[in-house]
């Protein structure tokens, strides 16, 4: 098989601090997350996008919970763990579709920066990432501020 699909999700609570953490990107908000590592929904769903696609489980089973050094990680690390697991696999990206879930913050604005971030950190182009958001018209927990969410699928195509 010369290409394979992945899909991954995750979701935080909002807590307490002055930012969120969305594609290695520090984005200004009124809450935190409340996260083992720093929380970045977008990293953390790409991650298991690529996982699921390796059939190698999920970010919890490589960087688990329970474990104290992961505690407050830059989840960039988690993402070039993928990366080369990518590598040593021989795939490669062919193309990544984020989706945040949120009402606040805005994402928008940070979009390029977390494409741009994400690409490095793959080894990708640029326009291989795709960063977008939604609302949801402030229905259930991320239309009522209480948390944030994100949804990735990946292409993995031979390197």
């Amino acid at each position: 098989m010369s290409v394979r699909i992945g899909h991954g999700f995750d979701v935080h609570a909002f807590g307490d601090g002055d930012h969120v953490m969305l594609g290695g990107v520090r984005v200004p908000h009124a809450r935190g997350v409340a996260a083992h590592s720093d929380g970045d929904v977008v990293i953390h769903a790409l991650c298991d996008a690529l996982l699921g696609a390796l059939a190698l489980g999920d970010i919890g089973r490589h960087f688990p919970p329970s474990d104290p050094q992961w505690k407050g990680a830059d989840s960039r690390t988690f993402l070039r763990h993928c990366a080369a697991l990518l590598r040593e696999r021989g795939w490669m990206l062919g193309n990544a579709d984020i989706t945040v879930i949120c009402e606040r913050p805005k994402v928008g604005p940070h979009a390029a920066a977390m494409q741009a971030i994400l690409a490095e950190d793959l080894r990708v182009a640029a326009d291989a990432i795709s960063i977008k958001a939604t609302t949801t018209e402030t229905l259930g927990f991320t239309g009522r501020g209480e948390g944030i969410a994100a949804q990735a699928a990946c292409l993995l195509v031979r390197a």
